[in-house]
This record gives C-alpha cells, structure tokens and sequence, in this order.
C-alpha cells in the first residue's frame, strides 16, 4: 500500500517558472535506459521534454518581474503553472517506466497507454496556450518550442500500443491458457522482449514487484501480484535453464524410500549475483546502499563505521548512509538454496547499529519543513504538510529520515485542523509514513488512532479514504489490531464501506478485513451493520469488491453471531453458485462459509437448502481442483451433506415402512364399515392420497 495515491495533492509549493526549469533539467538528468515495452514512446517522450531546454533557460535569464509587479507576478503564473503540472506529470510517467514492474506494465498496457494519451495532450494542450509574447519569447527558441508542440500534436492523434504478440503471449502465461507445448517458446519470446536475461534484471523485477506490494492503496495484493510473481519465477526458471551459471532452476522434489524429499547435490559454486562484493561470501542479509549496489549488511556497515563515505563497487560518494533491505534478493537466495538442498543461510539475530538515514542537506530541508508545521501561518501548515507528503511517497530513505526528525506529532496535531486541505495532507503523510515498519509503532506510541478515525468520520472523502488506508497500514502488526479496534474505528469504517467512493470502499474494506483477523474485533464489526453490506456486495451484478466481501464473510463466518447474521440473509443460492462459477479463492472462501453455516444452530436448514441448489456437483468438482484450502473446506463439506442425505434416506424409509404397516389395515376396517359396493371395485385409489400425505 503505497500511501499516497495519485497526483490530487495538487502540485509541489512555489513559482511555476522554478517548476518548469526543474522538470526540463531532471528529464535531461535521467538515465534514458527503459528496458520494457514502451521504450520507443518513453525515449520520444523523454527527447521532446529535453528540446524544451533552451526555453526553460530563456525563461530563466529574462527580466523578471520586479518585486511589487505582482500583475506581471500572476500573469507569468497563470501563463506558465499548466506546463509546469504537465511536466510533471511527464516525470512521473517517465520514472514509472525506469522503475515500475515490466510485467505489469505490458499486463495494464490499456491503462498505461491511456496515462500516455493523458501526459501527451496535457503537454500539447499547455504549449498551446503558452503566450510568447508576452514572456518575452525570442524567435529562435520559439521556433523550437513550436517544434515540439507540431511533434506532440501528432503524437495526440495516433495511438502507438506496443506490440500484440508481446501482450497476447503475456496474458496466455497470467491467464494459464496457453498450449502446454508452446510454454518454452512463449518464455524465450518473453524473456528477450522484457529484457529478463540476467539476474540482476530478474532482480530488479522481483523489487519492483515488492514495491507493488508495498504501495498497493491499502489493498490486499490478493491473486493479482500472485499471478505475476508466479509468472516473473517461470520466466526466472527459464532463463536460468538457459544459462545455468546463473544457479540451478527449482527441480521437482525427489523422495527417499520413506516418502520424505531427498535433498540435491549441493552445488560447488555460488552465483556471482548472491555473493557480497566485500566478503565474496553467499549473503544472508542483502542490504542496498544509495548508490543501488546490494551487500552483506554486516560487512557495509563495518565499511562505513571505518570511515569510508564512498561504494565499495562503485568508487561513487554515498549520499546517505540509510541500509534498505534488498527482501527480493533474500528470497532468490532461500529459493536457490532450497532448490539445491541447501539450509537458507540465517541473519544475525544482533540489532544493527541504527545509522543515519539522510544526509545533512536532506536533513536541513525536513528540519525546515517542521518549523513551519510550528509556525502561527495556516498557509504554512498546509504547503509544509503538502512536501512532506510528497517526500514521504518518493522513497523509504525519506520515511525514515522524517519520522526520526520528529514529524509524526506535529502532522498528528494538524489532523484536527479546521482546514480540510491540510488535513488530507496530513493524514495522507502519516500513510506515507506507516509504510516503514519501524514506524508503525512510532504512530501508534504517538496515540494517533483516535486523531486517525476523527478523519476517517469528519474528513474529506479523500481524507477519509487515506485514513482508512493508514489504518490498515497499522493494522498489519497483530497487537495494533487491538488497540484500533477499541477506539470506535470499526464503524466509521463500515460507513465509509457503504458511502465511500470505489477507491473509499476498497480502502475500507482492506481495513475492516485486516481489524477483523481478531476476534475480539468480529462482533464490534457485525454489530455495526457490516454483513448486510457485505451481502450486498456479495449480490451485486456488477461484482465490483467481489473478492474482499467474500474473503470478509468468511473471517466472520466463523464468530457465532456473524454465522446468524449471514444465516438470517439467506445465502445458500448465492454461495452454491460462487462455489460452481467463481474465482478460485472465491470458490474456497464460499465453501468456508457454508461449512460454518452448516455446523451452526440452523445447520439442518441450511444442509437442505443447500442440497435443492445442487450443491454436489459443485463441491465434487471443487474437491478436484479447487486450491488446498478449497479442497479441504469441500471435503468436509461433503461429508456433512453425506450425513445429512444418509440420514434423509433412513427417515424416509422409515416412514414408508411405517405406513405400509398402518395403511392396510386402515383400508381393510374401511371395507368393513361401507356398505358401497362401488368402494370394493376400485381399493387402490385410497393409497396415493395416504400415501402422499407423508411425501
């Protein structure tokens, strides 16, 4: 869950013509090496922003408007303030395609193409506009500037999607539907096109789908980021079949006489990529300097305990001294170990000696920042909130250094500001924030919770939304889930699940999901209306949040009085058909609820229900290829509807037995009684209607 989520923050604080000569210098600054599908749209893109240089520079070296002229002061503003946003916006889009997931950028290509469109006509749009008279424009560099509105304009008008080989090749892998005798040239294909051929790129992927992870709007990753990592090991698995210096791919297990896995060979040499390039040994805990260089944690800190401010690797200066725990090389090693029998080396469990995060520059310019949040000025407040929310999305080094610098109780104080702005900032800020571990409890110490779920009731929607973010952020530590569950967060949030925005509900339910894994927080939720909306949600057509409300019933279903809340809503037919047609993880947590639901107060109710919706069918297929816990939930739930049929059956017989004992006998004193001839002539027309009494 990466905090802050879009640009709605409004754009950074200060002079539009400030902001349009550092967005021209960083798109000049940046490496131009974008290794995925959209390289040709990246670079054109990347090339125009730097043609428009000389005019940045011209802009620069005019006259200024004099202090005082505070006409010609707005006017250049108003003039300059769309280029300066759509510039920006351009460095986003470029730095999404240096840094984002490859797979993941192929697999959206309709929603990244659309955000091209987007970037481009708002550039298009803002040269348009520009008046160069007015800014006291030379010819030359007009000419120029003209230049690349003629080359965008054009680019407005066409679509260049990549490449649908690519894309279809991509989706058949995700999807699973591919030709099982094509899967080898599909990865080759694949492998070449993203350019996963080392393990240095298969690395770099892995992060970036950690960062997806870590920055999921509050989200649970769920089956999406599964199916992409499961996708990025295939291709990993391939590549290094292809090159085997690169480490051994994972073998399937082979078992010893007793059924047990029989360990591999233990290879003799360890890739390059896993060993630390100070100790040249295989890295227990990978760490990653701010050159980008990964090492064994212990043996760079003794390097710069010694006095050394550069990289090992790479001669370069530090600019910080921050230690980020390189999590996706770890796992390609305990991966690699386990693949080749061998025990995953283990980290010290010594606490690091905490180092400092940011530089003194850095550091200087948060400590800036705070003063304002000190200051009398609203004004301040709100643009000082706005930058730091900013610089906390960018990078974990920034969540760190502002937390140590004291942030966390002076952005806490402005979650009661009257100002919705600065509160939405604020709130945003701490979310930003929370996404570093040691944070977490930082907040929680600070006693934000109730400040928190204030804005969640009280905020802005897109306050309210980050706040319920932010608490689901918190809610990953267990303990935390206790303490937020008791001050009254639990019902804000199921309101906002009803009256939020998609983005809100979502928010939402993330948080209601993760709060209610206590148990103590089941009934606070159940109590405060949550299974009608989740049953509305289960029944609604659209299945917008189809998964969280499903994965939200099945936590409940287990509490007693959850298990007669969604009793008295009468999901039998909806469950059977999510068990039939589903997801796969909504067909297990459906089998879930209806195993709950069936061992409860009403189970023989419920059993029948079940058995008129044709439940069987259904639960035998899932036996067969529902995941392990749906296999597990379908078992038992047959067993149950075995019982329940069995038992059914003898009753039945029972009862059939019981009235071909008393049937004839009450015919044959019938006989006797009639004096109607017509009554001996037909005896058989009783039985259907005795009969029938008891079906």
């Amino acid at each position: 869950m990466a905090g802050d989520r879009g640009e709605e923050a409004g754009p950074p604080e200060g002079p539009a013509l400030e902001r349009v000569g550092a967005a021209v210098e960083a798109a000049a600054m940046a490496p131009g090496d974008y290794r995925n599908a959209y390289k040709r749209q990246l670079l054109a893109l990347s090339r125009r922003i730097r043609l428009l240089g000389p005019f940045a520079e011209e802009l620069r070296e005019r006259r200024a408007p004099q202090r005082g002229e505070r006409e010609e002061e707005e006017e250049e503003e108003r003039a300059l303030a769309p280029l300066a946003a759509a510039l920006e916006g351009a460095l986003e889009l470029l730095r999404l395609g240096r840094e984002g997931s490859r797979i993941s950028l192929v697999l959206e290509r309709d929603k990244v193409m659309k955000n091209f469109q987007g970037v481009i006509s708002q550039l298009e749009q803002a040269l348009c506009d520009i008046p160069y008279n007015e800014l006291d424009i030379s010819d030359e560099v007009r000419e120029q500037v003209e230049l690349v509105h003629a080359q965008l304009k054009r680019a407005k008008e066409r679509i260049d999607m990549p490449d649908d080989e690519f894309y279809n090749d991509l989706l058949s892998l995700y999807n699973k539907n591919y030709v099982p005798s094509a899967e080898q040239a599909i990865l080759e294909r694949l492998s070449e096109k993203l350019h996963l051929m080392t393990i240095t790129d298969l690395t770099q992927e892995s992060l970036a789908l950690h960062e997806m992870v870590a920055s999921g709007d509050g989200q649970d990753p769920g089956e999406h980021i599964e199916k992409m990592s499961m996708l990025l090991k295939k291709i990993k698995d391939f590549v290094q079949t292809q090159d085997p210096e690169m480490g051994t791919p994972m073998p399937s297990k082979v078992l010893d006489s007793n059924g047990d896995p029989r360990p591999a060979a233990v290879p003799t040499i360890v890739p390059e990529e896993f060993r630390c390039p100070i100790s040249l040994e295989l890295m227990k805990d990978p760490v990653i300097v701010s050159t980008g260089q990964t090492y064994e944690r212990a043996c760079i800190q003794k390097w710069i305990e010694s006095g050394h401010h550069t990289c090992p690797t790479t001669q370069q200066r530090l600019s910080n001294t921050a230690l980020t725990p390189n999590y996706a090389l770890r796992s390609l090693i305990a991966q690699w170990c386990e693949a080749n029998g061998m025990e995953p080396p283990k980290r010290s469990s010594q606490p690091s000696k905490p180092m400092p995060a940011c530089s003194s520059s850095e550091r200087a310019n948060i400590d800036a920042l705070l003063s304002k949040l000190c200051s009398p000025d609203p004004g301040e407040h709100r643009s000082a909130a706005a930058e730091l929310r900013l610089l906390a999305k960018r990078n974990a080094n920034n969540r760190i250094c502002i937390a140590e610098a004291g942030a966390i109780p002076l952005l806490l104080s402005l979650l009661s500001s009257s100002d919705l702005r600065t509160q939405e900032h604020a709130v945003t800020a701490l979310l930003n924030l929370s996404i570093h571990e040691d944070n977490k409890a930082s907040i929680i110490s600070s006693g934000a919770v109730p400040s928190i779920v204030h804005v969640l009731k009280n905020g802005s929607m897109e306050a309210r939304e980050n706040a319920a973010a932010t608490l689901f952020s918190l809610s990953v530590i267990d303990e935390y889930k206790v303490t937020i569950g008791g001050t009254g967060a639990i019902p804000a949030l199921v309101v906002l699940l009803g009256e939020g925005s998609q983005r809100g509900k979502k928010d939402a339910a993330a948080a209601l999901f993760n709060l209610c894994i206590y148990q103590g927080n089941k009934g606070r939720a159940i109590r405060a209306g949550l299974v009608p909306l989740i049953m509305g949600l289960v029944t609604n057509p659209t299945g917008t949040l189809m998964d969280e409300a499903m994965a939200i019933l099945s936590i409940l279903s287990s509490h007693p009085e959850g298990k007669a809340a969604i009793g008295a809503a009468e999901p039998v037919p909806v469950l059977v058909e999510m068990i039939g047609s589903g997801t796969p993880r909504n067909r297990e947590n459906a089998a879930a609820v209806m195993l709950h639901l069936c061992s409860g107060e009403h189970y023989l109710v419920h059993l029948a229900r079940a058995q008129e919706c044709g439940i069987m069918v259904p639960l035998r297929e899932l036996t067969l290829n529902g995941t392990d816990r749906g296999k597990r939930k379908a078992v038992q739930l047959l067993e149950r509807m075995s019982r329940f049929l069995v038992q059914q059956q003898e009753e039945k017989e029972s009862q059939l037995q019981a009235s071909a004992q008393v049937l004839p006998q009450a015919t044959s004193e019938q006989i006797q009684e009639s004096d109607i001839p017509e009554q001996l002539d037909s005896p058989a027309t009783q039985y259907p209607t005795a009969l029938g009494s008891r079906r």
